[in-house]
């Protein structure tokens, strides 16, 4: 089911927006013509920003902003084929067939892109040249931000620059430093926070998430990517990489790096980045935020290893994050993010 008809089923927002959701109304009666959304990713931003953009089509709106759920524009929305409405992701996260470029035949793509593309940029502009269905609004959707391309990315700048009238652009990004510098000075930014954790805690196991908590502590507080997480149904692959990274060796390094090859490496990465967060506050304060389940081993790293090793770790682990979505091999990526970590933490 395409994110657009979930959130056009689900009647209101998750219970962590609705303070967000009412700062948004405030927008509302002097719409900007670009909102970034920006926050961590899990949170529920996409499903935030498409039920927005439901709100803003729909012609009976409801006094708090929700769609009415019955109008003519909402059974459009729903369905997918509002004519006034765009959605633009990257082809990756297209899961259902006919929702990627028009005319592509999927089949013969062995791998779907994982970036925005300039010609997805540029099919906006017979959208934006016509007359709107019911002299409403046009809503562009995108997301994430931070997968436009060089070439997408000025693309939309230029649409940004000279915003034709009654279009909306609502943006979702988890990493604000990956956008450019322009494109942040064009949109207002409204930031959507991490819930508190006894809300999440009880969101999750109100879905039926066992072992609620560590699943939401293991994904950085996320509900929805703990959620998921715990929907992939075991731990193996994270517990690969967290008995390693608590008794690292240059033989463990490689042996581990061929067992976790094929899994998504900005999941390793970050992973990794939040034990190295536990290690450094567990050695200044004691406390364990993230993996409570290797307190033991994380106190024995923070017993012994220097702070400026670990700083060293966690900034190397941190540049990595903005190559591992294209890495030339997955393997030597791995092996070398983990060697790097032996030599600071051994």
């Amino acid at each position: 089911m395409s994110g657009a008809v979930e959130t056009a089923m689900r009647p209101d927002v998750y219970p962590w927006q609705q303070g967000a959701w009412g700062q948004l109304q405030l927008l509302r009666q002097r719409l900007p013509h670009a909102i970034l959304f920006h926050g961590a990713a899990g949170i529920g931003k996409a499903d935030f920003i498409e039920h927005f953009a439901q709100g803003l089509l729909c012609e009976n709106v409801r006094a708090d902003g929700h769609a009415c759920g019955a109008c003519p524009s909402c059974g459009w929305f729903v369905q997918g084929s509002h004519p006034d409405y765009r959605r633009i992701r990257p082809e990756a996260f297209e899961d259902e067939p006919g929702e990627g470029e028009e005319g592509e035949d999927k089949k013969s793509k062995t791998k779907p892109s994982k970036e925005i593309k300039i010609e997805q940029v540029r099919a906006l502009t017979d959208f934006m040249n016509i007359s709107t269905h019911r002299q409403g609004l046009r809503v562009v959707v995108l997301y994430p931000a931070e997968a436009l391309n060089m070439p997408a990315s000025n693309a939309l700048l230029k649409t940004l620059e000279e915003p034709p009238p009654g279009t909306v652009f609502l943006l979702a990004s988890n990493s604000l430093d990956r956008l450019l510098p322009t494109i942040l000075s064009r949109c207002r930014k409204f930031a959507l926070p991490l819930p508190a954790h006894a809300e999440a805690l009880a969101w999750l196991q109100a879905q039926g998430v066992a072992d609620a908590d560590s699943w939401l502590r293991e994904q950085g507080g996320a509900p929805l990517a703990a959620l998921a997480q715990s929907e992939a149904g075991n731990r193996d692959e994270i517990d690969a990489l967290l008995q390693y990274l608590a008794h690292p060796g240059v033989e463990g390094a490689l042996r581990t790096a061929d067992k976790l090859q094929k899994v998504p490496l900005s999941s390793l990465v970050a992973w990794q980045q939040r034990w190295l967060y536990d290690v450094f506050s567990c050695k200044l304060t004691g406390n364990i935020r993230y993996y409570p389940r290797y307190g033991r081993e994380l106190k024995a790293l923070a017993e012994k290893v220097h702070v400026s090793r670990l700083l060293a770790a966690i900034k190397g682990t941190a540049e990595r994050r903005a190559t591992a979505d294209h890495p030339l091999s997955p393997k030597l990526f791995i092996e070398d993010m983990l060697l790097d970590y032996t030599s600071c933490c051994a």
